[in-house]
């Protein structure tokens, strides 16, 4: 969902940077891009590891992120070019459409709010109910449970190297459509430019 269907990486970077110098944890757009596609929980345990500060605990970190980001795509998420036309493609091909995404309930109630796609998916599902985040498949293969599919025959589309790592360890097909040209994209099984060539991909 985050940097597929909105542009909300710039925000995350946004409301981390913020977030961490209130805890003297001066972060990179760089450091940002090195935890993209990870449960903010995992994000903040992430540096607590490498440059732990003292006082506000990892969860009220995590926490103040989170309600900065529901804020920001609020008031300025934008939709990715041709995100909704790809959610029109899709069901258009008969597909059911479930979410599956690292953020936390909230948030994506937020976003599909702000895109207007809040009755588009037969499922949702948060990475923070399972034990563990992308790039584990456990958010992919639950969600598949779900819908009652195979997870042979699901079809995912992911921005993130961790999402696409997670797809292919759930035995899906993968469709990465990544913000940065990195060859570590060639596991996916298709890499597109923009969401705005799916329809072109569906047959």
């Amino acid at each position: 969902m985050d940097g597929l269907l909105i542009d909300s990486e710039p925000l995350w970077r946004r409301a981390e940077v913020e977030v961490f110098a209130s805890v003297g944890l001066t972060l990179t757009e760089a450091m940002c891009e090195a935890t993209t596609g990870l449960r903010i929980d995992e994000v903040v345990a992430h540096w607590h590891a490498r440059a732990p500060w003292e006082g506000e605990p990892i969860d009220a970190v995590a926490a103040r992120i989170v309600e900065r980001m529901i804020g920001l795509v609020t008031a300025e998420g934008v939709a990715q070019p041709g995100a909704h036309a790809a959610v029109d493609a899709c069901a258009r091909a008969g597909l059911t459409l479930a979410l599956a995404s690292s953020s936390p309930d909230r948030l994506i109630d937020a976003t599909l709010t702000r895109l207007g796609l809040s009755e588009r998916f037969a499922v949702r599902r948060s990475a923070q109910h399972e034990s563990h985040g992308k790039p584990h498949p456990a958010v992919f293969l639950h969600t598949a449970e779900d819908l009652g599919v195979a997870p042979t025959r699901c079809l995912v589309f992911e921005d993130s190297l961790n999402g696409v790592l997670a797809a292919k360890a759930a035995r899906m097909t993968c469709v990465a459509v990544p913000e940065v040209d990195d060859p570590r994209f060639c596991i996916a099984d298709l890499v597109l430019r923009s969401l705005e060539e799916v329809e072109g991909t569906l047959g």
